[in-house]
Order: C-alpha cells, then structure tokens, then sequence
C-alpha cells in the first residue's frame, strides 16, 4: 500500500475543512465586493487569508474540490455560481452533460430550459448549460491562477514562509498548474478560442484576450511538460491529487487530439506518454468491470487502475452534481432505488439503440461491460421525456462489492469515486495511435486489447485477433469500456462521426436521428460574454 491508496480520507478532511473559508478569489476579483468589505486592519484580504501555513493546502484543496463541489456549504446554499441551480451548476456534472448528453451515450428525458437542446445538437449561444460550462472552466481557472500570484518566492519570504513548507508549497504549485492545464484543455476541447487569463495578468476587473485554439494546445502542452519535475512520482501522491501520471495522461490526450486542436497530428508523442503510463506500476483489476464503479472503488483493486480519481463521499463531499447525479438521474422506472444505494431514482438519463447494438448479443451479451436495465423498459426512444423509453444504464451504484450501501444513511449522496483517466484508456489510446501511424507495436495493442476484453468477458471468450483490430474498432470498443466517464464526444470529433456523419435516434431533433453541421464539433462562447467582452469573436457557424 502506498500514498495513493491510503490516504482518501485525509484528502476528503482537507476538503471538507476548506469549503467556508477560501472564497479568495472571488474577493480579489470583485470591484464591488472591495468596496463594500472593510478589512479589521489594512492588509489585503489574500494575505489575511494565507497567516494560518495549513491555508496553502486547503487553498489547494479548494482547487481540487472544483471540480467535485458547486459551492462553500455542501450540497446547497452558498454556490460558486449564480444564475443556475446549483446542482446543475457542478464542474463534472456539466461536463458530463457537455460529453455525454451531445452523443448516442446517453440521452435526458428533463425539460428543464434548453437541456433537451444538448442531445439534439439544436444549441445555441444563449444554452444555460453551455454558458455555465464556460463560466465553471474560467472560475476554476481563476482560482489556479490567484494560487500562483499568492505563493511566488516573494509573497513566501514576505510572510516569513519556513523553509520546509516552502518546499511543499513547490509541489502544489506544479499541481496547480496542472490543474489549470486540465482546465484548459476542457475549456480548448469544447470552445476552441476561449479568453485566456494567467497569473501573470493583473487581478481585478478587465476583459481579457482570446486565444486561438492552436496557441492554447502550445500553452497547455509547454505547462504540462514544465511541472512533470515537479510533480509527486506516479501513485506516491495521496488519493485523489495528481501525481507525474496524470500529467503524462493528459499530454497523451492533446497528442491524440492534436489534429483536431492544430492540423497537425502527433501519434507518435501518444505511444511515448502511454507508454510512461503503462510501464508505471498500473494495473487491470482481475475483477468484475463493474466493481470500478461502486462505492468502494476506492478500496476494492479497481484504484490499482486508476490514474487520476474525483474522490467523492457521501458525509463530506456533498452535491447534487457529479456521482450523486450519476447514481440517481439514471434510476427510474421498475429499477429499484435500493440497489443503487440511494433513496430514490430522478427518472432522467437513458442510453440510445445505437450505444445497445455495439455489443454482440445487446442486452444479453457476454460482455459484462453491457451494464443494461431493460425490464419495464424498451430499446427504442419514441418519446424523449417518457423514462421507460430507452434502455436504462446502471454502471454507477452506491454500494460496495458485498452490496452494502455508502456512507451517507439519508441515500442522497454517494461514496462513488469518479476515475477521470483510467488505465484502459491509456491502452486504447495506445492502440488507436498505433493504427495511425504513430509506432508501436501491432502485437503489444492486441494483447492490451485482450486484456481488457478479458475483464470483461471473464475469460478468453471475447479475445480478438490482429485481423480484428481497426479504427472502427477502437472507436467501438472506447464506447463498450469507458461509455459515461466523459469521453465519447471527444472521440465522436475525433473520428469525424460527431455531426455531419454520426446519427443516433433524437440527434437533430427528430426521432430516427440525423446529421448536424459540422461547426457543432465546436461550442459556441455564450452570448452573455460577448456581449461583454469586445476582444471576443464568435466560434463559427453560431
């Protein structure tokens, strides 16, 4: 047992301890919250903030909890955000929405405001879901970014920083600056041109400028390669903070991409930091796939393949966004709310046909990742808004391996860990930059292929051959192994089957499905910002 495996708890505490008092940020940006707050004596709110040495890494945590948290208090109350209910305004649960609820994953029978818009691929620059997306990446940003301007060499000396912390505080600092790499990846992959905003620019109100989406690759990728030194060695940091793996995961990421993002691919850098990934001490749990996504996920092998987890526990990391979203939504109909640990399904999130049919047999296949509830329940959608329309999905259960249920007795929040970047991806990875050109090796794809396959099937029943595998392939076989963990969108553009050649019942809003225009592989930047910022220019086709 190591760092990364212990020491959850300890993460969560942090969590949990700064939630009502780092709200930095937001004093440092708001014209008209300095004024209206007087400080009892004259120093600035932020260094007020940093006189206890246990603020440098609740401030840290803060940033982590970003993506896991809407707000100061817990599920509501005191949100980041306005403008949003809170439980829709939570970083994971909008980008799920953003890379799951666009493709033939996964569709919502809700009709709250434009919600319905996502699947259909009909938004415009005025989707509240899109404009908080952007809104949660630039906040998470801006708390990376006031971090830095708060713990230079300078600020540290000035308040007598010792030197031990100082060297801590360096290792927070490489994990901020990865943190708002990850950001900014999100922020390129789903926006393309967004405003762009450093430590290096001044606090307070200004417009910033837009940066081109090449640019942004150049950016994300010099920071990622900047901190990898700095970085805790792979599965030596504790549970639930980035470590040198998750820097190399999302390097792979912009170079598996980079044709999107740039014109100009980069397969080979794929085979390099998979290659890291896989040679550092991962491995495929020899468990069923479906205990990846319990409640002791955490605990139960499937962490031996996880690279970078959102740690989530039902007493002290509560939101109606994130896994209490993905646990509840996708519960309805005959499903009971029991065997999902939670006490009371929302009727919401289905799958479409087109996801059913990659796998051989449909709901009877031998291929356990086919995590499918279909009693009461048909495949196909006539009625968006009628749960029972549409196979239901039931890959996320708040319960641990014996069937028992999370934390939180009230049922409403899970103990589910969310894994961001996993293992098999890293092998799928591996294996598409092969058949692009990239390098590496047939053979070593097809046994990585198999492995997975073998998890999956409980022997060597679903192996595949070398004959078998081709892009078609990957893009299929990425869907049947990471289907719901906010990659398929992604992938979709990749593949150029996300618009103008992809079709799933209800895309385009009709009920057989049909193309889109391929400026949607682009969000647009939300009218409310342009309206604002004049050094903003419009995504094309919107």
């Amino acid at each position: 047992m190591n760092n990364y495996t212990n020491n959850k708890a300890m993460m969560l505490r942090t969590i949990k301890s700064v939630l009502v008092v780092l709200t930095l940020a937001f004093f440092m940006q708001s014209c008209a919250d300095r004024l209206d707050l007087q400080p009892e004596d004259e120093r600035l709110t932020a260094d007020a903030a940093f006189e206890n040495p246990e603020a440098y890494k609740e401030f840290l945590a803060k940033i982590y909890a970003g993506i896991s948290l809407s707000g100061q208090q817990g599920a509501a109350g005191a949100p980041d955000l306005a403008g949003l209910d809170e439980g829709f305004s939570n970083y994971l649960r909008l980008y799920w929405k953003m890379q799951e609820l666009t493709t033939d994953e996964a569709i919502i029978g809700w009709n709250d405001g434009t919600i319905q818009d996502l699947h259909s691929q009909t938004w415009t620059s005025g989707n509240e879901f899109i404009r908080t997306m952007y809104t949660r990446l630039l906040y998470q940003v801006t708390l990376t970014n006031e971090y830095l301007r708060q713990t230079t060499d300078a600020k540290l000396n000035e308040r007598g920083v010792d030197a031990s912390l100082q060297a801590e505080i360096q290792t927070y600092r490489a994990e901020v600056r990865f943190m708002r790499a990850l950001t900014y990846w999100h922020a390129m992959d789903l926006f393309a041109n967004p405003p762009f905003v450093t430590e290096a620019d001044p606090s307070g109100a200004f417009l910033p400028q837009q940066i081109q989406r090449a640019d942004l690759f150049d950016y994300v990728e010099s920071e990622l390669l900047a901190v990898l030194d700095d970085m805790a060695a792979p599965r030596m940091n504790e549970y639930g903070r980035a470590d040198r793996a998750a820097a190399w995961m999302v390097l792979a990421k912009l170079y598996l991409n980079a044709e999107v993002y740039t014109g100009t691919s980069r397969y080979a850098d794929v085979i390099t930091y998979t290659g890291n990934i896989i040679s550092a001490g991962y491995s495929i749990p020899n468990t069923p796939y479906f205990h990846s996504f319990l409640a002791d996920n955490d605990s139960n092998g499937a962490q031996e393949e996880v690279i970078f987890t959102i740690p989530f526990d039902g007493l002290r990391t509560q939101a109606f966004g994130g896994m209490t979203f993905l646990t509840h939504a996708p519960v309805g109909g005959s499903m009971d709310p029991a065997d999902f640990g939670i006490n009371g399904g929302w009727f919401g999130v289905r799958t479409t046909p087109t996801f059913v049919e990659q796998f051989p047999g449909e709901e009877n296949s031998a291929d356990g990742r086919a995590l499918l509830y279909t009693d009461g329940q048909s495949k196909d959608i006539a009625t968006v808004g009628t749960f029972e329309d549409g196979y239901a999905v039931s890959k996320y259960r708040n319960v641990d391996v014996n069937g028992n249920p999370g934390s939180d007795a009230s049922g409403d929040h899970t103990d589910i860990d969310f894994p961001m970047f996993r293992l098999a991806d890293a092998y799928l990875m591996y294996s598409e930059a092969v058949l692009r050109g990239g390098g590496g090796s047939m053979s070593t794809s097809v046994g990585y292929i198999n492995e997975l396959r073998g998890r999956a099937y409980g022997n060597t029943s679903g192996d595949i051959a070398e004959a078998d595998l081709d892009l078609d392939f990957i893009l299929d076989e990425r869907s049947r192994e990471l289907y719901w963990e906010c990659h398929r969108r992604t992938d979709l553009i990749r593949f150029n089957q996300f618009t103008n050649n992809g079709v799933w019942q209800w895309k385009g809003g009709v009920q057989q499905g049909t193309t889109t225009a391929a400026y949607r592989d682009v969000m647009p930047l939300p009218a409310t910002d342009l309206g604002i910022n004049t050094n903003l220019e419009q995504n094309t086709g919107y």
